[in-house]
């Protein structure tokens, strides 16, 4: 299937629009969800072996170490296709309170000579409420095959100052649905995002959200849910360890590190376009910010690695730097659908998850 993929329909894909194409890919993949034989027949298939182990990761548990990144299914249109294609856990999203158009185009640009993308996306999505009434149509926690995260950000037209009551729309619209939360603070496609990774304004927009998720079981007796945050690989150490520090203060589920970066380096130095760079350039940088994730909290927090992973050995490197779990995006346009099953079954083989 990978040579069908690589020698046929990339060439056919990487003809159009890279937008146009990932529209094009939501849509047959919507299809195959909505497929109610087809679909279960080929998760069956892509599975992992029975024999393997599920990995326990912030109270869930994940029948394999890879996962989609959010990002491509911004809408929870076709996430339960990715079972199907031998995924061990999907996040939906950037979705923000409001529904919003995104930035103008172009915003997506491949370059394929260096396994990597360009977006400048700006969370394009329908918005919480809309998200949430589709996924109240869908299997909800504790109905599905994989775990579904959702990941929220920040409306364009919400001031900082009004961010956190912005984060708490959208959590308390979604968090109903989601197996876990992931708050997303280091989109570079959003004017002044990444400033909430400042320390004052972190502490105040997770302690809040803290808060309501346990209002959630105390007051509404509803299960609580893991939260995470995403943070960019541009950060200093410093800057890194004071996020740490806050994550450790609220007794935060996990972190996933990292979204694209803004770095022009290499072969990127010169490049004028305006977003954030994913794929391989940011494989050594996610790494990096791995390995000092786990050192600084000794192993104790939950890591989901994300970054330039395309092969078993580049996902192997994640998990021996810490990560727990391991996200793709760009891989899945080079490498193709069935990229997951490829990965998920090498490493439950080499981090002897067989029972």
């Amino acid at each position: 299937m990978s040579g069908f993929y690589k020698n046929i329909l990339k060439p056919l894909l990487f003809r159009l629009d890279p937008e146009q194409a990932h529209e094009l890919a939501v849509d047959a993949l919507t299809l195959l969800s909505e497929t109610p034989i087809v679909r279960p027949a080929m998760a069956a298939w892509n599975r992992v072996p029975a024999a393997a182990k599920p990995v326990e990761a912030f109270g869930l548990s994940f029948p394999n170490r890879i996962g989609l990144a959010a990002g491509f299914d911004k809408n929870a249109l076709c996430w339960p296709a990715f079972e199907a294609l031998g995924f061990g856990h999907v996040e939906i999203g950037t979705v923000t309170a409001l529904a919003q158009p995104g930035n103008p185009k172009p915003r997506m640009f491949r370059f394929p000579e260096h396994d990597a993308l360009l977006n400048r996306m700006g969370f394009n999505n329908d918005g919480a409420e809309a998200v949430a009434e589709r996924l109240d149509e869908m299997p909800g926690p504790g109905e599905r095959g994989i775990p579904l995260g959702v990941n929220i950000g920040k409306s364009k037209v919400a001031p900082l100052d009004e961010a956190v009551e912005d984060y708490r729309i959208s959590f308390r619209a979604l968090a109903d649905y989601a197996d876990y939360v992931v708050i997303n603070v280091s989109s570079p496609n959003t004017p002044g995002l990444r400033e909430l990774q400042e320390e004052t304004r972190l502490r105040e927009l997770l302690g809040e959200l803290c808060r309501l998720n346990g209002e959630r079981v105390s007051d509404q007796g509803k299960a609580r849910r893991p939260i995470l945050l995403k943070i960019a690989p541009d950060l200093t150490d410093s800057q890194l360890d004071d996020i740490l520090q806050i994550l450790v203060d609220l007794s935060l589920d996990g972190i996933i590190a990292t979204n694209t970066t803004m770095a022009r380096e290499g072969p990127f130095e010169g490049l004028q376009e305006a977003g954030g760079i994913s794929g391989f350039p940011v494989t050594e940088m996610s790494t990096r910010i791995v390995a000092r994730i786990a050192k600084q909290t000794q192993g104790k927090l939950p890591i989901i690695g994300v970054g330039g992973i395309s092969s078993p050995e580049t996902a192997q490197a994640k998990l021996d730097a810490g990560a727990t779990l391991v996200q793709v995006y760009s891989g899945l346009i080079f490498e193709g659908p069935f990229l997951a099953k490829r990965i998920a079954s090498s490493l439950a083989r080499s981090a002897g998850d067989f029972e």
